[in-house]
């Protein structure tokens, strides 16, 4: 049977197409891991200029497997010729808004979509969990593959709304530990995991006025200061790792009184990985 043509109209509004649906696909890593989540196994992930150049991040990969799935390096290391090495006929990337392709030179960009389609779909702010969930399906679904598992998150969603609507609520920070000195305390509203949280009755922290639009770079003591119940920390590799900041005795304190909670502000956009992040956020307000 002849296969019909493939047609899809990314976030920027760009249309791409193909006589039939594509199916070796490389992908930003973050954007592998959802389309994995939903049944469609990239050929090949590549990561952003924040990333190792050799190794994947581990906190970023999800459910793909460690091995069969090439990784194609990042930032100054990508090439036109390294990300059409595995022979892509589709590659997925993400935007933060603006329709500008994350995680490559635009001039990488650019002479790649003159060699293959390119689909970018925004996980930026402007979008909702929901939007942005509905976006990666609709490209699954488009290349034949769909596998949400809609029941479980919605399981989590009510728990999470029930146990947040305890009095007092818990109260929640999302931070990204810089060095021992500085950490990068998120603006809830500027992350859609964390809106989806304050959406279901969380008490997010804002860390008020300030620079930096999606973050408030701040001394340690500043993080101490807002006297968090939980905190979401930033594991990701461009993270300083939690057991490094011992000496410091403002991260002292925040482990001494808060529960930390691993936190990758890149996870899958699938509602596998939502459910289970709600699940993990409802667990650590049980125990607080």
């Amino acid at each position: 049977m002849e296969q019909s043509a493939w047609r899809f109209s990314d976030d920027r509004g760009q249309l791409s197409t193909a006589p039939s649906p594509p199916s070796r696909v490389v992908a930003y890593i973050q954007a592998g891991a959802t389309l994995e989540d939903l049944g469609v196994r990239p050929a090949a992930v590549f990561g952003s200029f924040h990333d190792d150049g050799t190794e994947p991040d581990p906190a970023k990969i999800g459910a793909l497997p460690r091995d069969g799935i090439s990784y194609l390096g990042a930032g100054s290391g990508l090439s036109v010729d390294a990300l059409l090495s595995t022979g892509p006929d589709l590659v997925v990337a993400v935007s933060y808004g603006g329709g500008q392709v994350y995680g490559l030179d635009p001039e990488v960009a650019k002479h790649l979509e003159e060699r293959v389609p390119v689909v970018v779909l925004d996980v930026g702010q402007a979008r909702s969990l929901a939007d942005i969930r509905g976006r990666f399906a609709d490209l699954a679904r488009s290349v034949g593959a769909s596998r949400e598992d809609a029941a479980a998150l919605t399981d989590a969603e009510e728990r999470l709304r029930t146990v947040a609507a305890r009095t007092p609520s818990p109260r929640v920070l999302a931070l990204s530990p810089a060095d021992p000195d500085q950490v990068h305390i998120a603006r809830p509203g500027a992350w859609p995991e964390l809106r989806g949280l304050a959406g279901h009755g969380v008490h997010l922290i804002d860390p008020g006025a300030g620079p930096g639009a999606n973050w408030l770079t701040a001394p340690w003591e500043t993080a101490a200061g807002l006297r968090p119940d939980i905190v979401l920390a930033d594991v990701r590799c461009n993270a300083a790792p939690l057991d490094t900041l011992r000496s410091q005795a403002s991260w002292r304190a925040l482990e001494e009184h808060a529960h930390v909670l691993a936190w990758n502000p890149e996870s899958p956009c699938s509602a596998r990985a939502h459910a289970a992040f709600f699940g993990a956020v409802a667990d650590a307000l049980e125990g607080v």
